[in-house]
């Protein structure tokens, strides 16, 4: 397994792969799947933030990515970033997505971040909540029928983890 920063042409596959998602899961609470111009468009601004947007590549393909971008746009956030992770069906339950999340909190680290927050769609997404507890990040809250897909009402769940010394002290700017 290779994970290494996603690139112009891992587009296709990054767009596919979240398709998928949008179509058939509850972890994204898009109901129209992007096309690759705009899946574009998405990695080109975490990126000009200098912030990562990893591949994971197994035999040459591209199976799952991951980024982090700020929390919100204001200033303020700027130490506080939203995880992201989708897998090719295909890689999910081989530990793809455990490997995309450490090195995302690591290059996020390195950056000067100081908190990790994973919003995750759908209460019911245990290979999600289960794989972010694993890591290290504690249940923070639930936002209870905040989405409306496939039919029902999805609940979101909150969850943290502190990056480097966390709020322990003042942080370094510059961050991205």
């Amino acid at each position: 397994m290779l994970l290494r920063p996603s690139a112009p042409p891992d587009l296709p596959a990054i767009t596919a792969i979240y398709a998928h998602h949008v179509a058939h899961g509850t972890g994204t609470f898009e109901l129209e799947a992007p096309d690759a111009a705009e899946m574009g468009r998405r990695r080109d601004d975490v990126t000009g933030k200098g912030l990562p947007w990893l591949v994971a590549e197994r035999d040459g393909r591209v199976v799952g990515y991951a980024y982090a971008n700020h929390f919100r746009p204001r200033r303020a956030y700027r130490f506080c970033v939203e995880d992201s992770i989708y897998l090719a069906p295909s890689a999910q339950g081989a530990g793809v997505g455990r490997l995309l999340l450490a090195e995302l909190v690591a290059r996020c680290e390195a950056l000067g971040a100081r908190q990790m927050l994973a919003v995750i769609g759908d209460a019911a997404n245990a290979a999600s909540i289960g794989m972010h507890r694993a890591l290290g990040f504690e249940h923070t809250g639930v936002l209870r029928a905040a989405g409306w897909k496939h039919g029902r009402w999805l609940d979101v769940v909150l969850m943290q983890r502190a990056l480097g010394p966390g709020a322990g002290s003042a942080p370094v700017d510059p961050l991205p």
